[in-house]
């Protein structure tokens, strides 16, 4: 019996997104090296994390994968390593902080948000949006504002970067629903946005972006195009 391609992919994919977790720490050595306060360069690998594990894995997904549960095990896997670097106390303390576990809610957004959808919409393209926005768009967010503001902050300014990147995406991979819903995909580009700027107790904005834009896409999908 052949091999099924969707185990070697997982496989990959999931050696290149430790690669990532593990090789962010020699841009952090280069910023600390370079004068760059510790929690700064931390803020930065966040989001380089975001983009190049959580961003270009989401974007692999519906190209590689025909089943649910390949990406559903992967972010399971993702959230016990990120949780247990935190819980053993061997923090990757390049990107992650004993401040908040942001990065274990990262992965528990991505795979409910990528797996509910699937699930319902039967659409792997419309099932990672959500986790685009929260890998790309809050991932631009956080750089332009510790570039501008440097420090964690929540100005407004990252938003608007945000939306510039979200919207496109939101548009093009709404259309691609069927029948297509592109207003659909930037009003969720929108609400996205919106809701990053809030965080109530343990409800962080990755938990926010993905399950207000899911929300959208669900509601999108049961009503229909708009135009």
């Amino acid at each position: 019996m052949a091999l099924d391609p969707q185990i070697l992919w997982a496989a990959g994919l999931g050696i290149y997104v430790l690669a990532v977790l593990l090789l962010t720490k020699l841009p952090y050595d280069w910023m600390v090296a370079g004068g760059m306060e510790p929690i700064r360069a931390v803020y930065y690998n966040r989001k380089i994390v975001h983009m190049l594990a959580g961003g270009v894995g989401s974007l692999m997904v519906p190209l590689v994968f025909t089943d649910v549960w390949y990406p559903l095990v992967a972010g399971i896997l993702l959230s016990l390593l990120t949780y247990g670097a935190h819980a053993s106390g061997l923090r990757m303390f390049w990107f992650q902080t004993p401040e908040n576990r942001n990065d274990v809610k990262f992965a528990l957004s991505w795979l409910g948000s990528v797996s509910l959808l699937w699930w319902l919409l039967g659409n792997p393209w419309l099932a990672i949006l959500p986790g685009l926005f929260m890998a790309f768009g809050d991932g631009v967010t956080g750089i332009v504002r510790n570039a501008v503001i440097r420090k964690r902050s929540k100005s407004p300014i990252g938003n608007v970067f945000m939306l510039i990147v979200c919207a496109p995406m939101g548009w093009v991979i709404g259309g691609m629903a069927d029948p297509a819903i592109p207003e659909w995909g930037l009003l969720a580009a929108v609400i996205a946005t919106v809701v990053e700027r809030y965080e109530f107790g343990v409800i962080d904005d990755n938990i926010l972006i993905t399950a207000a834009a899911s929300a959208t896409l669900l509601l999108g999908t049961a009503i229909g195009p708009l135009i």
